[in-house]
This record gives structure tokens, sequence and C-alpha cells, in this order.
């Protein structure tokens, strides 16, 4: 199979180095948000999302350079979210990544502030990132639709409405969809828009594709949580179980859960098997099958 992992890292180097420069330190007088901006975005993470964008931004015979940007954007954009989904209002996590989470770091309010600085950072890189006028403008509106009230935040205002609830296996698909799922999907349709492809075979493929791991991602997410071990994961396990959520582990239990994602796994390998000559794309949604963090 293709060594994705060992890419993945060496692309995920490549990531943290230009999200350093992007996110420079700010006035001595607002240090404080920048700070914690970069405390968010900078501590860590596997980067799958900047990868989708540079796996399909090769695909799409896009400029390199576009194509990390693009996918520090969206980076910027995911970091913003978790800031956001630990806030005590929220999940009110205090482990992040193996590391206090930003609220607990530095407090409540420059949470809420670092994590607006990153969303909205997130349009000036695009802006910025040296594309044709009309590809900054597809780029733009896809990852604002992606982030907002018909993406992930929908999702989010979704997961906290069925909170405690029972929640039929529809809905939670249509939950997962928007709330982890949008961001894969807004990445891969990213990787093609940096190369000029707006559409068309390559296009339709990237959405099957992502839509798949999407959910095979969550399910995952959803096994670890109630499985997996926290010191290897970084974050708190059994939340969901304590606040009375509706998961893929309980909804189906580890065995059933576990053959589901094997399913969608094996669905968004075929979706861009003519496409996939080298084998990466299918190497990394194995990969996310596998992973134990």
């Amino acid at each position: 199979m293709f060594p994705v992992q060992e890419e993945l890292a060496q692309y995920a180097c490549k990531v943290d180095l230009r999200l350093a420069e992007l996110i420079p330190d700010a006035d001595p007088e607002t240090k404080v948000i920048s700070e914690a901006m970069r405390y968010a975005v900078l501590g860590g993470g596997k980067r799958i999302r900047p990868y989708l964008v540079f796996a399909f931004s090769r695909l799409s015979s896009g400029d390199p350079a576009v194509a990390l940007d693009f996918g520090c954007a969206l980076e910027t954009v995911h970091s913003y979210s978790l800031v956001h989904d630990d806030l005590p209002a929220m999940d009110n996590d205090v482990l992040r990544r193996g590391k206090p989470t930003c609220h607990v770091a530095y407090g409540e309010a420059n949470a809420i502030l670092a994590g607006d600085g990153l969303l909205t950072r997130a349009f000036g890189v695009l802006s910025e990132s040296g594309a044709p006028a009309e590809t900054i403008r597809r780029a733009v509106a896809e990852l604002s639709y992606a982030a907002g009230y018909a993406g992930m935040v929908g999702g989010q205002t979704l997961d906290i409405a069925t909170e405690g609830k029972p929640v039929t296996r529809e809905t939670l698909t249509k939950l997962q969809r928007l709330k982890t799922g949008a961001l894969i999907r807004c990445a891969c349709r990213l990787g093609c828009i940096s190369g000029g492809v707006y559409g068309g075979e390559l296009f339709d493929a990237a959405d099957v594709y992502a839509e798949k791991i999407g959910l095979a991602f969550q399910v995952i997410d959803d096994i670890l949580d109630g499985t997996g071990d926290p010191a290897l994961l970084g974050k708190s396990v059994g939340k969901d179980e304590a606040s009375g959520k509706t998961t893929w582990l309980s909804l189906l239990g580890k065995d059933g859960a576990s053959a589901f994602a094997e399913e969608l796994t094996r669905a968004a390998a075929d979706a861009v098997k003519p496409y996939d000559g080298e084998g990466r794309l299918a190497s990394l949604a194995d990969l996310l099958l596998h992973r134990k963090k």
C-alpha cells in the first residue's frame, strides 16, 4: 500500500510551519489572543483535513502552495471549532491533544475570542493565497457554507438539541454529516477547487469519498470515546456515555460499529478508485479506520 502514514506526518510538519507564519504574534496589547490562537492551532493534531486538500489538489493539478494555504485556512476553522466545542457551555472538556484546553489555559473569554480570531483569519488566508480570483471566490463560498449553520454549526446545534434524548440512526447520520463530515467534504472539494476543478466526475467522486470517510471517522471516534486509552488519545473518554449522547457505539455496539466503519471505508476507496492510481486515498481511508487516537 501507499506509505500514507509517513507522507501524512511529513505534510503535517509543513502545515505546522505554514500555520506559524500565517498566525504571527500580534500587538503587545492584544498578545494574549494571538498566543491563545497559536496555542490552539499549533498544539498538535494529525492535519488530516489539510492533507485531503493536498491529495485532491494533486489529482486536479493544483498549485501546491495554494493547496497548502487552503488546507491551513481549513485547519484554522477546525481548530476554532475545537476551542468552542470544549467550552463549559458546550462539552466542558479540560483536555485536548494531551494538554489543557484553550479555556483552561487562557480563560473562557479569551478562548471565545481566540476561536473568533481563528475563524476570521481563515478567510484572510484564502484571500491572500495567490490563487485566481474565481478560485478564491469559490473557496470562500465553500468554506463559509461548510463551517456555518448549514454545515458544522448546524451539526453542533443538532448535537446539543438531541443530548440525553433517543436518536435514530437517520438523525445520528445527519448530525455527524454536518458536525464532522462537512469540513471533511470541504477539504476534498477545496483540493479540487485549488486546481480549477469546480464540478464533474472527479468532484463528484470527491464528495462520495468525503461522505464515507467522514462518517467512518466519526464511527471510530465514538468507539474510541467508549473504549480508547485517554493517555493515547490525549483527551477525556467516556463523556458521550456520561452525558447520555447516542453514538454509533451505543447504537450498534462495538462489533456492529466496527463493521459499519469497514463498510464505509471500502465504499470510500471504491469511489475514487479510477483516480487513485498510487493508492494514496485508499491508504488514508484504511489508516483512519485502524487509528487508535
